[in-house]
């Protein structure tokens, strides 16, 4: 696919090319950069922190609300910090989630 002259931009403070597509509006706008990596972060959403346990998210509710799990807030949301995912999953638990 070749792109025309519209199409790319020299971003002049850093001196490279950036590679821009028509919006539905007609209007250009950069490739944003790629979301930082599960691995990368300092907190997970409990979305993310239930994906990597592979459980599901009202399980790891659960053991937020038994307090098996540490939580940080900021704002409104609940961030679980990775050290204690690591922590939790190094470790066995015989006894079910719920019972």
């Amino acid at each position: 696919m070749r792109l025309g002259a519209s199409q790319m931009q020299l971003n002049s403070w850093k001196g490279e090319w950036l590679i821009m597509e028509l919006s539905p509006r007609s209007q250009p706008y950069a490739y944003k950069k790629p979301p930082i990596r599960a691995e990368e972060k300092l907190l997970l959403s409990r979305r993310e922190a239930a994906q990597v346990l592979s459980i599901s998210q009202r399980a790891l509710d659960y053991l937020v609300a038994t307090q098996r799990l540490p939580t940080r807030r900021i704002g409104k949301r609940v961030l679980i910090p990775v050290a204690d995912l690591r922590r939790y999953a190094r470790a066995d638990h015989p006894e079910p989630l719920a019972g």
